[in-house]
């Protein structure tokens, strides 16, 4: 960015950038008079103020230059187009070498699966630092099939990675409306009001509990917070690669954020014990003592058991918020649950369960028949 931004006066800045009065709005400050350069508004502030907003005098304006380099690098160039990652094996704890490589592009999804302890988040900090060989696992990320331009790794604005982590808390005193407002201004959107109106209703899909664009951010529950950030992530940030942990303890519903994120043509990998959302990838990566044991795709008849296992995850989801609002659970679960898989267990290789209660019933009195024969 070649504006002196420091000793330009604010007008000049707008000018220049309209969106730059996003930043006063995001920290809950009073906008600058025109003709003061940000030098000069800094040193006009309260300094009590400014520590309750955790700066000095010099922090306020190193943080305006890096949110105004963040605004003039926020659209990608093409040549900057995320189309693939690869990961490179390194090595476990023990030192053993890991002989795994791993490519995924635009709209992929791959699970990170393992005990406790296993690695995940270690693979998962790995990709967020984009490793080139100098991580304690020694693994190398590649963008496009090639080594990663410090850039890419040093400087926040032009930061790839996007992380959804299990606890996220607000910091501004905004409305949900204002902080969608603020980001799509600094992402150049184009329609930031009708941007406004995706993301809430997209977060409200996702979420278990609905909010409007007037609730503020601060009074969010962790459920709806994530679920605001995943629907941010996915229409209004540049970022391509995605990394989620642990998403199915976020209270939100986690298989429709996962395909909102692949839909939107993100790079994702997610940290998971849920055995749907391991299927929901094309790929899984198995780890164990930190290191990757193995790489597997996800097979045709694993998508068969994962659509067995989506309706039974949804029939749990429906007896939770029936839990949650005070409902009781007397109605007897075996006859919707039977005729909720019927379908899908008619269609399963060998049959492997009864269509419905009356085969079932049918089944069992023709092998009683038989052992009748036979005992007769």
């Amino acid at each position: 960015m070649k504006l002196p931004l420091a000793t330009l006066p604010i007008k000049e800045v707008y000018r220049a950038y309209p969106d730059a009065e996003a930043f006063f709005l995001s920290l809950g400050i009073p906008a600058p008079a025109l003709g003061m350069t940000i030098r000069e508004y800094a040193d006009s502030l309260d300094e009590e103020m400014l520590e309750d907003k955790g700066f000095d005098r010099d922090g306020l304006v190193d943080h305006f230059i890096a949110f105004m380099t963040r605004i003039s690098g926020s659209v990608p160039a093409e040549g900057d187009r995320v189309e693939s990652l690869t990961i490179v094996g390194g090595h476990d704890k023990a030192g053993l070498a890991e002989n795994a490589s791993l490519v995924l592009c635009r709209g992929d999804i791959v699970s990170l699966v393992g005990p406790t302890g296993s690695g995940k988040s270690r693979l998962l900090a790995d990709i967020e630092w984009l490793a080139q060989g100098d991580t304690p696992t020694g693994r190398s990320v590649l963008i496009n099939g090639k080594t990663v331009e410090p850039t890419w790794r040093y400087r926040s604005s032009q930061s790839l990675v996007a992380e959804l982590s299990q606890h996220m808390n607000f910091v501004m005193d905004l409305t949900v409306a204002e902080f969608i407002e603020m980001h799509g201004r600094a992402r150049m959107a184009p329609d930031v009001k009708g941007l406004v109106t995706e993301v809430v209703n997209g977060a409200n899909v996702i979420a278990g509990e609905p909010f409007s664009g007037e609730t503020r951010v601060t009074s969010l529950s962790g459920g709806q917070s994530r679920a605001l950030m995943i629907v941010d992530i996915a229409l209004v940030s540049h970022l391509p690669i995605v990394l989620v942990d642990e998403i199915e303890n976020a209270g939100i519903d986690p298989a429709a954020a996962l395909n909102l994120l692949m839909s939107e043509g993100k790079i994702v990998f997610i940290a998971t014990h849920d055995p749907v959302l391991a299927l929901m990838a094309k790929k899984r990566v198995v780890l164990k003592d930190g290191g990757i044991r193995k790489i597997l795709a996800t097979t045709e008849s694993e998508h068969r058991n994962l659509s067995i296992m989506r309706r039974l995850s949804r029939i749990l989801s429906s007896a939770r918020d029936a839990i949650r609002n005070g409902e009781r659970i007397e109605e007897p679960l075996g006859e919707p649950l039977t005729a909720s898989l019927a379908g899908v267990w008619a269609t399963s290789p060998g049959n492997w369960m009864p269509k419905d209660d009356a085969e079932a019933r049918k089944d069992r009195k023709a092998t009683e028949g038989e052992h009748r024969k036979t005992t007769v």
